[in-house]
Order: structure tokens, then C-alpha cells, then sequence
């Protein structure tokens, strides 16, 4: 049974995988035996990922990269398929969340970040790299959206928004791309503990909060994400597509 969570032959690439979901997604396809690219916008982040990940060296690289310009994009598959051949995974889990507060009182400039980032980011680097895995032997797209994108969060208006977003794109090329052996599915985190969300927990008062409202109890670490996401790229998911699956400790409920 375990074969089938085996990454072996596998490439990715993981956007945002220098830290937080990102990174810890990207050290469990190493485990699993995949190849994989990381990226972040700033080299140092990309320095810094891969010597904490050293010993796999051999099977990982970093690329610079800004998800939502499109020659950077297509720099960070070059260098992909340079090294270790064709993509056949991705992860789309770079993010940004730079405003707090309701959309009235909002700038544009926020709202325009956001989306470039969190749903521009990942429709660009999706569709670049569907088109090659057209062309190959199919492959697996996984989205890390957020809970966010199925309920409205309070002072999160603009992020709730793009990852409602993504969270629909998922469906619209998992519908599109399934007959040519691609499948697209999505990850709604709850409140984890990283940096993107260090405004929710950093505050042992709000920490709790947060915690109160989970039927766990308390608030989720990066390395829980993992097991869906090698589910999501391995064959063991070979029939699923278009799916949405929500880790959020029971906060929705």
C-alpha cells in the first residue's frame, strides 16, 4: 500500500517553498523521493532553505522567483526541467497577506499585491506548467488556498477573496485538464502556525482565541500538511481531482 505514496520519479516544483508550508511540503516530497525546485522572491530566503535542507542536495535546487511576474516564472521551470527533466508536480503555495482590516477603509494597492500574488501567481505559473505536462504524461497541481476562501474572514476581506479565487481555478482546470491525465486539486489550511499567519497566534490571548475555536483544541503546525499534499501528488490519488480538502482542526464546524 505504501508504494503508492511514493514519490520516486517525481519532479516538483513548490512556490513559497523556502519556509513555512511551503518548506515543509518540499522536505516531504524529498522524503518520498521526488526532485524538486523551490522558490521565493528573495534570494537570501532561498539561500537559507536550502542549507537547512542540505542533505538532500542532490535532489533539490532554489530559483528566485516572483510568482506573479511571468519571466521569473518562466526562468524557475527552465531551470526545473534544466536539471531534473519534466515537471509532472506542482504546488502552488506562495502567498501574501499585507492588509488587516475591513476592504472600505483599504487601499488599491493592497488589493492589487494580494491578487498578484495569491491568484494572478498561481493561474500564470498553472497554466505554463500544464502546458508542458500536456505534453508529457499528465501530472498533479496542488493549491494551497486557505479556509479563508470558503467563509468569509473577518478583517481578511481582500485574502478571503483570492483564495475563494484559487480555490474555484482549481476546479475550472481540474475540469479542463483531466483527459489529458493532469489533475488539479486544493488545500484549505485553518489557522497554522508561520509566519503569513503570525498576526492570529503571535498573541498568547489571541493564540487562544484561536485555539477555543477549533474542535482540536489548538492550532496546527506545517508538518501536518503534508501527508495531503504527498497524497495529492502521488498516485495513491490517482481518481481524485477537483478536490477540495480542508485541514483546519474543525474551525469551520
Amino acid at each position: 500500500m505504501t508504494e503508492g505514496f511514493s514519490l520516486a520519479g517525481k519532479n516538483a516544483i513548490v512556490t513559497g517553498g523556502t519556509r513555512g508550508i511551503g518548506q515543509a511540503i518540499a522536505q516531504g516530497f524529498l522524503d518520498a523521493g521526488a526532485t524538486v525546485t523551490l522558490c521565493s522572491r528573495k534570494q537570501e530566503n532561498v539561500d537559507s532553505a536550502l542549507a537547512e535542507l542540505s542533505k538532500y542536495s542532490e535532489r533539490l535546487q532554489g530559483v528566485a522567483a516572483h510568482v506573479g511576474k511571468q519571466a521569473d516564472i518562466e526562468k524557475l521551470i527552465a531551470a526545473a526541467e534544466d536539471r531534473f527533466g519534466s515537471v509532472n508536480l506542482l504546488v502552488n503555495n506562495a502567498g501574501t497577506n499585507p492588509y488587516y482590516g475591513p476592504i472600505i477603509d483599504s487601499e488599491d494597492a493592497a488589493w492589487d499585491k494580494t491578487m498578484e500574488v495569491n491568484l494572478r501567481g498561481p493561474y500564470i505559473v498553472s497554466k505554463l506548467v500544464a502546458r508542458k505536462m500536456k505534453t508529457a504524461d499528465g501530472g498533479s497541481i496542488i493549491n494551497i488556498a486557505s479556509i479563508a476562501g470558503q467563509s468569509a474572514a473577518m478583517n481578511q476581506g481582500i485574502y478571503s477573496v483570492t483564495k475563494a479565487g484559487l480555490i474555484m481555478l482549481t476546479k475550472v482546470m481540474a475540469r479542463e485538464l483531466g483527459r489529458s491525465g493532469i489533475r488539479v486539486n486544493c488545500i484549505c489550511p485553518g489557522v497554522i502556525k508561520t509566519r503569513l499567519s503570525e498576526a492570529l497566534w503571535a498573541d498568547p490571548e489571541m493564540e487562544k482565541r484561536a485555539a477555543n475555536a477549533k474542535a482540536l483544541g489548538r492550532i496546527g503546525t506545517t508538518d501536518e500538511l503534508v501527508g495531503a499534499a504527498v497524497y495529492f501528488a502521488s498516485d495513491a490519488s490517482s481518481f481524485t481531482t477537483g478536490s477540495i480538502l480542508r485541514i483546519d482542526g474543525g474551525m469551520i464546524l
